[in-house]
């Protein structure tokens, strides 16, 4: 999706299916493919949830081993953006935090891909 406006104070919560044989999946916040505020990551084989930031190239990854999210579920997840931090609520209620890293004011840019079927968008 492309010409969001979503401002601090957003929160969009994204729910679907993660398909039976995904390795993970991808959410990606920002200005388009090389300008991310978010890039958020489940790995499954990796058993962690990778998150980091592009400008052209890629930032340090945070790294989180709280991974709740498993092939062939339904699940839920809430992403808040703040002027300083990204907040995401996962399935089970443990939120992780990510700094902005890049200062951004607006975002205006969303892309959910591999292994997740989205079901329902809905922004606050």
């Amino acid at each position: 999706m492309t010409k969001l406006d979503l401002k601090p104070g957003t929160t969009l919560k994204i729910k679907g299916r993660i398909a039976d044989e995904a390795d993970g999946f991808v959410i990606n916040l920002g200005h388009g493919t090389d300008k991310l505020g978010l890039h958020f990551n489940p790995r499954f084989k990796e058993s962690t949830i990778v998150c980091n930031t592009r400008d052209g190239n890629w930032g340090k990854e945070h790294r989180d081993s709280h991974l709740c999210f498993s092939p062939g579920s339904q699940t839920k997840v809430t992403l808040a953006f703040h002027s300083d931090e990204f907040k995401v609520e996962l399935p089970d209620g443990y939120e992780l935090t990510f700094p902005n890293r890049l200062g951004y004011s607006h975002l205006s840019y969303l892309c959910v891909k591999g292994g997740l079927q989205v079901s329902s968008l809905k922004l606050n």
